[in-house]
Order: C-alpha cells, then structure tokens, then sequence
C-alpha cells in the first residue's frame, strides 16, 4: 500500500472520531469519494491499525442505526419551507 495512501487512512479515522461525521461528511471534507471513505476505514485501516479501526467502526455503526431518523428529518424540514 502506497504512503499517501496510509497516511490518508489514518487522518480519516481522526477526522470521523473526533467530528462523529458520517461518511458522506468525510468523503466531501478530503474530496473522494463515499466507496474510498468506506475502503479506507474498513480494510485499510485494518491492516495499518487494528485498534484504531474499531473505533471507526463504533462511529460508522451508530451513524448508520441513526441514518434514517436523519433522513426523515431532512426531509420534514424540506416540505416545511415549500409551504411557507
């Protein structure tokens, strides 16, 4: 695996840690896309830091199990301001 690569990685995994950003967050703050967000911090990051990885992973699975209540969210406040 590349360096940059590694590097990139990492800082992602800190990025989603620290912010509790989702995927799509990260993928538009480091400009790729969602798949290499999602390659990054699963497989990558497994090999580079296991430990690290796990922490990811508890991120990722509550914005997941969260991801629909945020979806009906966005979408009531979008017919909210149509009728206005």
């Amino acid at each position: 695996m590349k360096d940059y690569i590694e590097k990139r990685a990492v800082e992602i995994a800190y990025y989603i840690i620290e912010k509790k950003a989702t995927v799509r967050q990260t993928a538009k703050k480091f400009g790729v896309s969602k798949s290499t967000i999602h390659k990054d911090v699963t497989e990558r990051l497994l090999q580079i830091n296991p430990s690290l990885a796990a922490e990811v992973r508890k991120v990722i699975d509550v914005n997941k199990s969260e991801r629909h209540i945020r979806g009906g969210l966005a979408t009531r406040e979008k017919y909210l301001h149509q009728h206005v």
